[in-house]
């Protein structure tokens, strides 16, 4: 089964795609984001992740000190990279055993990172949802409740929107929240592509 990666600047509108994908198209699509979370409380993770960090990094057996976490792996590139040596592993593997779980001609994993954390080359194709830094900011202070300043400074964490359009296999340009028609042909241009070539 073929592998796309779709991906997308914050307040691009990217898990709206996703979600019309797999309403308007059955596409199945695993949220890496929402999986990572879980991968906190796998055993082998758990064991690991006290190993390098310590207890501190758990509050309980359901929660992760977030705040603790987030201080250490941004004031220290190798306990980040150390981080993310002990996740993506095991996320992939989760992956593995999620696609292998269904039952489409390809799937999507949503992903705002693929390009910053090199994982293009693990899938067949790469999208990218893209709109105008405006639209983008606007999105992302109304979902997040956040200011400007904040959003910029997120926003400084990822790569350029210009250089991500120019390495993906497939842009959908998503400007507008109240076109999904207009967004639907985009997509449906993706997705015949995407059969074409599988």
């Amino acid at each position: 089964m073929k592998k796309v990666a779709i991906t997308g600047n914050i307040g691009s509108g990217k898990s709206w795609v996703c979600e019309l994908f797999k309403q308007r198209l059955g596409i199945p699509v695993y949220n890496s984001d929402d999986a990572a979370k879980q991968m906190y409380f796998q055993p082998e993770v758990r064991q690991q992740l006290l190993h390098r960090f310590g207890d501190a990094v758990y509050l309980s057996d359901k929660e992760i000190n977030k705040k603790h976490l987030a201080e250490m792996v941004f004031h220290d590139e190798t306990a980040r990279c150390d981080l993310e040596g002990i996740l993506y592993p095991a996320l992939f593997v989760d992956f593995g055993r999620w696609t292998e779980q269904q039952c489409a001609p390809y799937v999507l994993f949503e992903s705002a990172l693929v390009f910053e954390k090199r994982l293009e080359k693990r899938f067949d194709a790469v999208i990218m949802v893209s709109a105008s830094e405006q639209t983008r900011l606007r999105r992302a202070m109304l979902r997040d409740h956040c200011d400007e300043a904040a959003i910029r400074a997120r926003m400084a964490q990822q790569w350029p929107e210009e250089g991500k359009r120019l390495l993906a296999d497939y842009v959908i340009w998503h400007e507008h929240d109240d076109e999904d028609e207009a967004l639907m042909s985009q997509i449906l241009v993706v997705h015949d592509s995407v059969l074409v070539n599988s």
